[in-house]
Formats: structure tokens, sequence, C-alpha cells
């Protein structure tokens, strides 16, 4: 076994920070660095609970071991196998998001998922959450690039990767694994579809009246068959905060051969200006391009440095004509119940888009924050589930969407709860992920 430590551990969830803060960090949990198979096979037939980690940036409290648990931290696995003839990558579920893209752009390759904490990423993270990055519109989520995963199940047994192109020899199982936060076994690898770096890029931005017309702009770009390799509509309050007074602020790019992206931008364009979009130039697209990674690990921290202070994010997605309705009433909640509430809409499809919402705020003591903290999300999670919304569109579940989980699945969730029983009958492994243990 390469290295054994004993140390606390959870990932970036605020609430998880905001109890750290105050002196209230999690106890020390025995820590696991494996770098074989074996080894991980080993660890799970050890009779522990396991409890497998990346890079610890989720930000929904689903890795919190406690107690004898045992953490297997998979940054071990950080082997890469590049096939530039197929354009696949196989990569070990330890290696770091921002270092594999880079790495595959030094072939003029990319893998075309970029989500803001890509640099804090792993790959089996990316999976276990079912990541979506910035340029999804183009690309799609982690599980639309996933063509096979290889993955140590609760008893032991192996499941090894099969990937094609595309296969009808029954269902896609490893999709079991995408979003399942490691719940129903360790991923040890991905196998990975990747594309060429496009020829051209070419982003602009734009001024919008409003957030309806933002979206109703959004909306003709996407049902008009258009693939923008970006595309990203701030409300008011947001737009002041990318430096655009009045208004909404809309981003976008479009990208390939350089006659396709110059022909792709200029439909967009005209789509976005007959919905009454002022053309910005280039300079909100270069502005957002330096700043795209900026919410890292240790920015979270500072802002949570302040006694009493909390900030977050919650992520929700519906379609266009429940859009509009969803995000005023949670603008609304958030505002009234923290104080600062922003919205951005993105990761954007012919049937609706992501909500992305931002709020902050403090409370006069620890105990009066973590309040005011619950009843933001409770009050958001209530608002989505009432408006049809899904509760979490990349996040994740973890701990901190757990009490509304089984509203969100309806009868999928007797459906999940059949499938985690049967791969995990000892619940041997995390106890925090996919709405928590109590699946029976």
């Amino acid at each position: 076994m390469t290295d054994r430590e004993r140390a606390p551990v959870h990932d970036l969830w605020p609430l998880a920070l905001m109890r750290a803060r105050a002196g209230r960090a999690p106890d020390a949990v025995e820590v696991v660095r494996p770098s074989t198979q074996d080894e991980v096979v080993a660890l799970l037939r050890s009779g522990r609970r396991v409890v497998a980690m990346g890079g610890a940036s989720g930000v929904c409290g689903a890795l919190a071991p406690e107690g004898d648990d045992l953490v297997l931290d998979m940054t071990g696995f950080d082997e890469v196998e590049v096939d530039e003839a197929n354009l696949l990558v196989r990569a070990g579920a330890g290696v770091n998001g921002l270092a594999l893209e880079r790495r595959l752009n030094e072939l003029g390759l990319t893998l075309g998922h970029s989500p803001a904490s890509l640099p804090v990423t792993t790959v089996g993270g990316l999976v276990s959450t079912r990541s979506s990055g910035q340029e999804s519109s183009r690309h799609g989520g982690v599980e639309d690039m996933l063509l096979g995963l290889t993955v140590a199940l609760a008893d032991g047994s192996i499941a090894r990767a099969r990937a094609h192109p595309r296969t009808a020899a029954g269902p896609p199982l490893h999709l079991l694994f995408a979003g399942a936060e490691g719940t129903l076994g360790v991923v040890l690898e991905a196998v990975l579809r990747v594309r060429r770096l496009p020829e051209a890029v070419i982003g602009r931005g734009w001024r919008l009246p409003g957030v309806g017309p933002g979206l109703d702009a959004m909306r003709e770009v996407l049902q008009g068959d258009l693939r923008p390799l970006v595309l990203r509509l701030y409300d008011p309050a947001d737009s002041a905060f990318q430096g655009l007074d009045g208004g909404c602020l809309l981003v976008a790019a479009a990208a390939g051969p350089r006659p396709v992206a110059e022909a792709e931008a200029g439909a967009l364009a005209e789509l976005v200006e007959a919905g009454g979009g002022e053309p910005l130039g280039d300079q909100p697209w270069e502005r957002w391009l330096r700043h795209r990674f900026d919410l890292s690990a240790d920015r979270l921290r500072d802002l949570l440095q302040p006694p009493g202070s909390f900030v977050d994010t919650i992520e929700l997605a519906a379609t266009w004509t429940e859009l509009p309705a969803l995000y005023e009433d949670v603008r609304d909640h958030l505002a009234a119940t923290a104080g600062l509430a922003l919205c951005h809409f993105s990761h954007a499809y012919a049937q609706g888009c992501c909500a992305y919402f931002t709020f902050a705020g403090s409370g006069a003591d620890e105990p009066a924050a973590e309040a005011i903290y619950r009843e933001a999300w409770r009050g958001a999670m209530e608002i989505a589930l009432r408006r049809g919304a899904t509760i979490s569109h990349h996040h994740g579940v973890g701990q901190v969407r757990a009490p509304w989980i089984r509203a969100e699945l309806g009868g999928w969730w007797d459906v999940w709860a059949r499938i985690r029983r049967a791969l995990d009958p000892g619940d041997a492994l995390n106890p925090h992920g996919m709405g928590g243990g109590g699946t029976s």
C-alpha cells in the first residue's frame, strides 16, 4: 500500500467549511492511497466501510467519512493513454481534470469538459457526480463523453470497461455509476471520447433588456439547431458583477473549422440581435475567458472566513416555459432569506437550460448563519419541485439535497434503492452519497 495516514476529510460543501470555521471539524479517519486494482480489491474485502475520494472538490457534502470509515484516496490512479486515431482517452480515476485537458491540448485534442472547478477535479469525481462543463451546449455532459468504465464493486469483483462507438448489447450499465457518488462501486478508470481542438473560436457579448428576452434569445439559438461552444446569460444583478451596468449580459461563442465557426457566429448574432440584443463586441468574451476558473477551492475558503458568513450556489434546470417563474421565485426567496442573490443561465439545450444561483449573507452567530443557510436551501428545493424543475443539474445530491431526492425521483427511488441494495447489500460504500444509505 502506498500511503496511510489519519486526517479529517470533507469536501467543499460550504456548510462543512462553516462548521470547521466554528471549530466543529470532522474527526480524523484513516486515509489510504492505493495505486493498483489489487490493492483496491483487498481494501474492499477488508470488512470496513469504504469511501472513495478524488479531488475532494464536491460541494454537496457527499464526501463526509466518519468513525471507522476507510477513505480511498484515488489520486494514485493517474495513468493516461491517448488513442489519437480513434479519438479516445483512457484515464485513471485520479487523473486531474485540468492536467488531462492540457495533455490533450498538446496533441491538438480536447475533452470539451470544463467545469469551473476543473483545476481541482479528478476523472473519477467528474464521473461520480455526473458533471457538466462550461461547453456543455456543444459537447454535452460527462455522460455524453463516457464510453466505458472500469469499476471495483463492493464485493471486490471488477467490471472492466467495454468501450465501443455504440452498442445495443443491453443497456449502458456503466452509466449507473455516472452520478452515483461512489455508492455502487469505486471508479478505477474511464474511457472517454475526445475531439480535435477547433480551428477557430469566435466569442462575443450582447446586452439584453431583461431576463425574459435573454432566455428567449437563448431558446432561439438552441432550437435553431446551432451548437454554441458557450452560451451564458446573466441576470441584472450578476451582470453588474460581470462589469455591465444595466440590462442582462449574454456571452456566446461558436467553434469549429473557421468557415463553420464564422457562419455559426453570424447566425447566432442575427438571432440574438433580432431579439433585442445590443452588440458589445468581443470584450465580454475575453473577460469571461480570463476569469472562467476563478472560483477555486482557496477562493471559496476565503469567502467563508468571516465568522457567521455563508455563500453557496444552487443549480437547477427546467424547460424554457418554466424557467422565468422558477427564476423569479427562487431569486426572491434567496434574496429575502440570505440577502444577496445572483443568477446566470447556462448549459442550454433545445428543451431548456440550467439556472445557476449564487447566494450569500451572514448571521448574528454561527448557529444563526447555519439556520439561514438551511432555510435558503429548503425554499429553493421546494420551489424547484413545485415548478417541475430538477433539484440538481450538475453538482449532485450528497447531504445538502438528501431530504428532497426521493420527491425528485418519485417512483424511480424504488428502482434506485433496489439497484443499490443489489450491488452493495452490506452498505459498505459511501454513506452520504445519493441521498444517504437508507434505501431499504
